[in-house]
């Protein structure tokens, strides 16, 4: 009797033994740790996906998702910033970009940095952030540097779950299962907010700006997630804070049910000039159609000499601009003209070299090298020295003397414009000359005197 008893406290024990190994090892999802490794041929072809979902995946390609590894922008200056680097916190972050702008290659083991060899890059790894990367998300670990928890199948023979929106999918080639990951906004924060993995600088706050922001309303009526602006965005709805955002009625598959709004892929963001890069005119011209829908500007004269310039964020769910806040420039461009037309005053105007002067009134981030010295490359950004971006729904002023002061018959313009990238940056690439990137016009103003 007595050695009955022992071996079921034993069996008990062990039980619980296994229990917590399970727990280590095994999400509540189910999903594998972070720490798992995948192999490459787990992960399905977006072509393959094509074959049923063929609208979804014309909307994504030439998408910001699907070039995010093909950006020559971004991969020529990532690579222009590893060089020279010596101190191993500055090359950490240097070589970290391939988490989020080739994840699948990443979770797969290559590439692993941005010093790896991209021309070897091959295949689904080389496709950006695809399909079967974020429709097998199962959870998150962390709200920064691409958190995302994985649960792939096993390639095209076991193609295993994939998560989305919807709780009543019956597909034939994949099992399907809903989502609340997928219609949550963290899903989109993972990557859209990136800290400095050495330093813990914030680099790109864009989750964390719409977080804090009036969008995420505990009211179900005034919450909008990021889908609900970037997945309601298709040609001719601008899908912005300041627009309507109709919903998109379709179906997922051509066979498939027909439902009240299916998430669009597009994915431009505010970049223009990407998709002009690949021949997509569709994509380069919604992207202008979203920064156009963004910001508002006004003019007003203080004083006979002095305008002032107030330039409001209307249309984004977060700062004006947003991302890799450094480099983005939304800059005013102030014009004064006689009233022959001939400029008597410009400021905020690009050079010879596609330069902007020194002075421009430009709205962004600086960061330092924890001394207080401004530094270009964030692999150095030890500390942010000032940010003077437009927070959600919020306006900022600013002034500007005017010489000579306006007469009658004079006329003052000013422009609110947006680039994606200083040329001041591209034209120290070796190379092949890279750019003139798209410069767009937001919002534009002007008083006749």
């Amino acid at each position: 009797m007595q050695n009955k008893i022992r071996i079921q406290i034993l069996a008990a024990w062990c039980g619980l033994i296994f229990l917590c190994i399970g727990l280590v090892w095994v999400l509540p999802s189910g999903a594998p740790t972070k720490e798992m490794v995948f192999k490459l041929d787990q992960f399905i072809d977006p072509e393959t996906c094509g074959a049923c979902h063929d609208e979804i995946m014309a909307q994504w390609q030439n998408s910001m998702h699907h070039l995010s590894h093909k950006d020559p922008v971004y991969t020529r200056v990532a690579k222009f910033y590893l060089q020279g680097l010596t101190e191993a916190g500055h090359i950490a972050e240097a070589e970290s970009c391939v988490k989020c702008h080739t994840p699948v290659g990443y979770v797969t083991g290559f590439p692993k940095k941005v010093s790896d060899e991209f021309s070897q890059i091959e295949g689904i790894a080389a496709q950006g952030i695809q399909c079967d990367y974020c429709h097998v998300a199962v959870d998150i670990t962390k709200m920064y540097n691409n958190g995302l928890v994985l649960s792939p199948g096993q390639g095209e023979d076991d193609p295993g779950i994939k998560y989305g929106p919807f709780d009543d999918t019956e597909p034939e080639f994949h099992d399907a299962a809903f989502s609340k990951l997928h219609t949550d906004s963290k899903i989109c924060g993972t990557c859209h907010d990136v800290k400095h993995v050495a330093f813990g600088t914030d680099l790109e706050t864009t989750y964390t700006e719409w977080e804090n922001g009036p969008y995420n309303s505990p009211d179900p009526e005034k919450h909008v997630s990021c889908q609900g602006c970037h997945m309601y965005q298709r040609p001719g709805v601008p899908a912005t804070g300041s627009t309507p955002r109709p919903e998109n009625p379709g179906s997922a598959t051509p066979d498939a049910k027909q439902r009240p709004h299916i998430f669009t892929h597009y994915f431009v963001g505010a970049n223009s000039g990407l998709p002009q890069m690949f021949s997509d005119k569709e994509k380069s011209a919604m992207a202008v159609a979203r920064l156009r829908h963004a910001a508002e500007i006004s003019l007003e004269m203080e004083k006979e000499n002095t305008a002032r310039v107030v330039v409001s964020n209307t249309g984004a769910g977060h700062s004006l601009p947003t991302g890799l806040a450094d480099m983005r420039q939304v800059w005013i461009e102030l014009t004064l003209t006689d009233k022959d037309g001939n400029i008597v005053y410009q400021t905020g105007v690009l050079d010879k070299n596609n330069e902007l002067p020194e002075n421009t009134v430009i709205f962004n981030t600086i960061f330092g090298d924890g001394k207080g010295n401004p530094v270009i490359n964030i692999a150095k950004a030890k500390e942010i020295l000032s940010d003077t971006r437009i927070p959600v729904g919020k306006s900022a002023s600013r002034l500007f003397a005017l010489n000579p002061a306006p007469r009658r018959g004079y006329t003052l313009t000013a422009r609110l414009l947006y680039r994606s990238m200083p040329q001041k940056i591209l034209n120290q690439l070796p190379g092949e000359p890279l750019g003139p990137l798209p410069v767009v016009e937001m919002a534009a103003v002007r008083k006749e005197f």
